[in-house]
């Protein structure tokens, strides 16, 4: 079920009526209803892959209680890469199993040997895998390293994997955060209601208004590159930088505000990254789910930055690859994790990847200083220039598009419309650059109204004047 879709205008008022003023009286109650309503929402896509999450479910819920019931670091230990082969290999058959078949058949017929791709399966992606995955892997972690007790109430912890606002495309949960939210009464705030609303408006516009209106023409551009002008195609990957980032971060404000309408607060994913000043910021403040997560789970216990420098840059390289793997199963994505590697490597070598960790841009200012616009235009440069390879459908068309935008570049021949939506985005989130929690916060009652009845017209109008697209983390 898509939250762009009447399917889930329907969905939402009818679960959450009941979630309140039927299933309230007893926890136990209210968490089944969760459950299922979850399943419901996952299952409209395609039930049968509700045995995928189940099935995960079953393997960590039991697995984390033998980690913790165990007193053996041997047995630990086994039962903790239990969990991680079967999440792992469970991702690996539905998301990278052709990739390597294909990969190596390249690899052979580079060396002279035809083979052909025998061993491919016609498999359907399943919605979410990437990110239940991982939240159920993470569970089992948290348990082996002693930072949490299981719990063995399983309908909790079912609901806690299944938690549908955020089941197909994040954020992706710690159990130490939502887990302890299910597992305890909750009652209805009105204000946390309100705080909800605002963000599924905000969340809506983003990706309705904003990222929808720009798929159309990057997907114009990135399809007839070759007869485009270099001024053109860099217009078309600013377009596209601005598409993925509302698209994500509309999808992760809806559901951190629909996670708000249920009494459950959800960790941000987002913070405005495009106004970072380096790109250590940049990855403090984009998908920060997925990057927090391969620090605590890959980056640190490979030894992180303690076991001298020549092993920190191995681990760098490690988790941006691996991060940009976990994107798809296409070595464009691989080397877009590589391309930030080596755009963040020279942070860490001159010791600058710390610096404005607990800063904003133009920080108690409305206006940013000349050297905070010079980092900031130089910080998204970098992005642009990775992006290329993010979108591009093979290695080749990236090196491509980006020979013809330097060798060919002229002013935009076309498609120069979406530039509207880029300083409206520009202009609206500026102010709220702060506080990524609480959009368009304006002190004037009467003029935050106005905003809020202008977003809600713009998304009712497109919703007839553009085709709504899936969210493009679904595919990931």
């Amino acid at each position: 079920m898509l939250f762009n879709s009447l399917e889930f205008f329907l969905f939402l008022p009818i679960i959450f009526f009941a979630y309140w003023f039927l299933f309230q009286r007893t926890l136990k109650r209210q968490n089944i209803f969760l459950l299922i309503s979850s399943y419901v929402f996952y299952g409209w896509w395609d039930w049968r892959f509700l045995s995928l999450i189940f099935l995960s479910t079953i393997v960590d819920y039991f697995i984390g209680l033998a980690i913790y019931e165990s007193t053996k670091n041997r047995k630990r230990k086994l039962l903790l890469w239990g969990s991680i082969i079967f999440n792992l290999g469970l991702l690996g058959f539905f998301k990278y199993h052709n990739f390597f078949i294909e990969s190596w058949v390249d690899v052979l017929a580079s060396i002279g040997y035809e083979q052909k791709s025998m061993w491919t399966l016609q498999v359907i992606l399943p919605v979410g895998i990437s990110f239940y995955t991982f939240q159920t892997m993470s569970y089992s972690l948290d348990i082996y390293y002693k930072r949490m007790k299981p719990t063995k109430d399983f309908i909790s912890f079912a609901s806690f994997v299944s938690f549908f606002p955020q089941l197909v495309a994040g954020p992706i949960e710690r159990a130490s955060n939502l887990l302890p939210q299910i597992l305890k009464p909750r009652k209805f705030k009105y204000k946390q209601g309100i705080e909800g609303l605002k963000l599924i408006l905000w969340g809506m516009f983003k990706k309705v208004v904003i990222a929808d209106s720009l798929s159309g023409f990057v997907d114009g551009i990135f399809d007839s590159y070759q007869d485009m002008n270099g001024g053109t195609l860099l217009l078309g990957l600013i377009y596209f930088a601005f598409q993925i980032y509302c698209d994500f971060s509309g999808y992760s404000d809806i559901a951190i505000g629909t996670a708000k309408l249920f009494g459950i607060e959800l960790m941000s994913n987002f913070k405005f990254p495009y106004f970072s000043r380096d790109i250590g910021e940049f990855w403090r403040r984009w998908h920060i789910s997925l990057s927090s997560w391969f620090r605590d789970y890959l980056y640190i216990p490979l030894g992180g930055s303690k076991n001298g420098k020549w092993k920190s840059i191995r681990n760098i390289f490690i988790i941006f690859v691996v991060s940009g793997f976990w994107h798809g199963a296409n070595w464009t994505f691989i080397a877009w994790g590589f391309i930030h590697s080596l755009l963040y490597l020279p942070l860490f070598l001159f010791g600058k990847n710390r610096e404005n960790m607990s800063t904003v841009i133009a920080e108690n200012r409305w206006f940013p200083s000349i050297k905070e616009i010079f980092q900031m235009g130089i910080t998204f440069a970098s992005t642009l220039f990775a992006w290329i390879f993010f979108r591009s459908e093979s290695v080749k068309d990236s090196f491509q598009y980006l020979d013809i935008m330097i060798s060919n570049f002229a002013m935009p021949s076309a498609n120069r419309g979406g530039v509207l939506f880029l300083i409206l985005l520009v202009v609206l989130e500026w102010p709220m650059r702060r506080d990524e929690r609480n959009p368009i916060n304006y002190k004037n009652t009467y003029f935050r109204r106005f905003i809020y009845g202008c977003m809600a017209y713009l998304i009712f109008a497109h919703f007839k004047l553009v085709d709504l697209s899936q969210f493009i983390y679904f595919q990931f």
